[in-house]
């Protein structure tokens, strides 16, 4: 039987950005089941004690700065340290991610551009236009997934989505899970494979 991944995630994060790409070409040599979860991740900061990017120590910001340029060289991707349209209100963009897997769709080439476009296109998440465009250049009817992402049940799923990340321990975000056992963050992308590999029984706090 296939394994499943919770993939909780945020169009808000550079660092969902970096491994996006590389989580699900390691899910892919598994044959695992990747079940994307987008979470409100100041929410979940706020359940977890993490602070805002603006509200971190000096230190800490600094720090960022420098592990995202090691980061994107490792992956090859272009990355804006201080893109012009963040932070940004992405609750939208992460809705639209939900409403295309309610419909049915595999969200991930979209959420890849999306990526793309805040991360290195100095485009603007927040805005429906963009949006919009997104969604119409991977063939999705735009209005009808925006109509979507806005309606009460996509809003409930959200809050869900953000619960089981808080539940299952992430400190932040990207976070990925496998039968409960939690991996924060795109540098554990190494481990996760190697517990696919070995097929070993998921670790547990205490």
């Amino acid at each position: 039987m296939a394994e499943q991944l919770d993939y909780f995630v945020t169009l808000l994060s550079p660092w969902s950005y970096l491994g996006h790409r590389a989580f699900l070409d390691m899910a892919a040599r598994h044959g695992a089941v990747v079940r994307t979860r987008p979470v409100r991740i100041f929410d979940l900061f706020g359940e977890v004690g993490a602070l805002p990017l603006a509200q971190r120590p000096p230190v800490r910001q600094a720090y960022r700065l420098v592990e995202l340029q090691r980061v994107r060289e490792q992956r090859g991707l272009p990355l804006n340290l201080r893109p012009k349209f963040y932070p940004c209100d992405i609750a939208l963009a992460d809705r639209t991610v939900i409403a295309l897997i309610a419909q049915g769709h595999d969200p991930q080439a979209y959420m890849a551009d999306a990526f793309a476009a805040l991360w290195a296109n100095e485009q603007d998440l927040a805005d429906r236009a963009t949006l919009a465009a997104l969604l119409s250049a991977h063939g999705f009817d735009a209005e009808a997934v925006l109509a979507l992402a806005d309606a009460p049940q996509t809003h409930a799923t959200h809050q869900d989505n953000t619960r089981a990340a808080i539940d299952a321990g992430l400190p932040g975000l990207p976070g990925y899970v496998r039968d409960g056992e939690p991996f924060w963050g795109q540098d554990r992308i190494d481990l996760l494979d190697d517990a696919l590999r070995s097929g070993r029984a998921p670790y547990r706090a205490g």
